[in-house]
């Protein structure tokens, strides 16, 4: 089923005939005055309106298609008027367009030009439902670059919502690749300390001889090379958050000073004698199992439960139902962006690639493939070959059937809808089910409001 909706109102049989012939592409309704035109709109909603001005009662002027037009868009704000008018109607047109037209068409009508005109309303139609359905995603998370609405991501936005005006200690849990500084960010952006400094040291990339002076800085005459006083990470996210990533890697050796840190909020540089008074929120993240690791004395049990008054699991993007796909789209327009690259997409092989693909390496991974694709692939659709993927899917084990009945009608639903970027029409036709069918698995599974 075609799902670009355009309402023809025009009264000249002979150019409603020719114009049905032409515009077969799209999905057609035809008025033939305002009344019926009116009740297209309510009936049909239509994304683009080709609109005569001259209709009756008023065929030689523009008063009656005007008044049509004025009624359309205050039942209908967002569709795109093309007004029809004839060569001496410039003036017509050109009323037409500051009272809210998109463009206007000159009759004869040009079958070749008025298909390209009626191609960019459209085009602009699914710009503004894209940029829209971004904007509900983001305020449905209110997680500053967090992408994805599948249950386990609102879950987790759930959760740094409710924990992010506190100033408890936080551990991020979680595979390498999986966001944990993305999530960081945005406990510090939505706490209260979002005005001061976030402050990120990796304690896996830093050798450990260097690493104390990183975090709590040095005194002139520390060492050798130390020439002058130099303040630590920790001093510098006074105020605001120091995020530890990795946590599970600082040496044995560091730890207790960390944890005399965290007891008593003061610091002591390198060579220094003075205890610095240091106001700041830890989070800390690691890819380890840290409880494990105290068990097996790799890591102190006093600075665990220190660092880990609430743990966050951030789930694997295999878990996140249906978010691959739309972290590629994200990722696709921040790349083409940064890269100069222009008019890159998605083949439908390449997005049921991303949709089935385990991913490893997470988020990371999926950056990745996608910047290297979007270098490397000679044509403008980016094929699951561009992309380095393999067919296939993976599903959980079965053991009631009720429940896995479910769980997959649930996956089915967010994998097409991701695919089809929530387009309805399109994601009923992949399913092979009729529109209100699909609304009703929808609702039954609660995946609309």
């Amino acid at each position: 089923m075609n799902d670009r909706r355009l309402l023809l109102v025009e009264d000249d049989e002979a150019l409603r005939t020719q114009l049905r012939w032409s515009l077969d592409q799209f999905d057609l309704t035809v008025a033939e005055n305002r009344e019926e035109a009116i009740a297209a709109m309510r009936a049909r909603d239509p994304q683009v309106v080709l609109l005569d001005l001259g209709l009756p009662p008023d065929p030689e002027g523009s008063s009656e298609g005007l008044r049509t037009m004025t009624e359309m868009l205050e039942l209908s704000p967002d569709a795109r008027i093309i007004v029809l008018t004839g060569r001496e109607g410039r003036d017509h047109a050109l009323k037409a367009v500051a009272g809210g037209a998109l463009d206007y068409h000159q009759k004869p009508a040009d079958p070749e030009h008025l298909g390209l005109v009626l191609e960019r309303a459209f085009f602009m139609c699914d710009l503004e439902e894209e940029n829209r359905r971004l904007g509900e995603r983001e305020l449905q998370t209110r997680l500053p670059g967090l992408v994805g609405d599948s249950p386990a991501t609102i879950e987790l936005a759930r959760t740094v919502e409710r924990v992010a005006p506190t100033d408890v200690s936080l551990a991020l849990i979680g595979e390498s690749g999986t966001g944990k500084e993305v999530v960081a960010r945005a406990l510090h952006r939505l706490s209260r300390r979002a005005p001061n400094r976030f402050v990120a040291i990796n304690c896996a990339a830093i050798p450990p001889a260097l690493l104390e002076a990183e975090l709590f800085g040095y005194e002139r005459g520390a060492f050798t090379g130390a020439f002058k006083q130099t303040r630590g990470k920790i001093e510098h996210a006074d105020g605001g958050t120091l995020f530890l990533d990795e946590i599970g890697d600082l040496p044995l050796e560091l730890q207790s000073k960390l944890l005399r840190f965290l007891q008593e909020r003061v610091v002591e540089r390198l060579g220094g004698r003075e205890e610095i008074a240091v106001d700041v929120r830890v989070i800390c993240a690691t890819h380890r199992d840290l409880e494990q690791q105290a068990k097996e004395n790799r890591f102190r049990e006093d600075l665990y439960y220190r660092l880990c008054e609430i743990s966050i699991q951030i789930p694997p993007l295999r878990e996140r139902v249906g978010d691959a796909v739309q972290l590629a789209h994200h990722f696709l327009a921040e790349f083409t962006r940064e890269l100069g690259a222009r008019d890159k997409r998605f083949s439908p092989d390449a997005l049921a690639a991303i949709d089935s693909h385990p991913w490893p390496g997470n988020i990371r991974e999926l950056q990745n493939r996608i910047k290297r694709a979007i270098i490397l692939a000679p044509a403008r659709s980016i094929s699951r070959q561009d992309l380095d993927l393999h067919d296939g899917d993976t599903e959980g084990d079965a053991l009631n059937l009720r429940h896995v009945r479910d769980r997959s009608e649930i996956a089915a639903l967010r994998r097409v809808l991701a695919r089809t970027d929530g387009n309805i029409s399109r994601a009923a036709k992949m399913l092979g089910v009729s529109r209100p069918t699909l609304y009703d698995l929808m609702r039954q599974h609660q995946l609309r409001d």
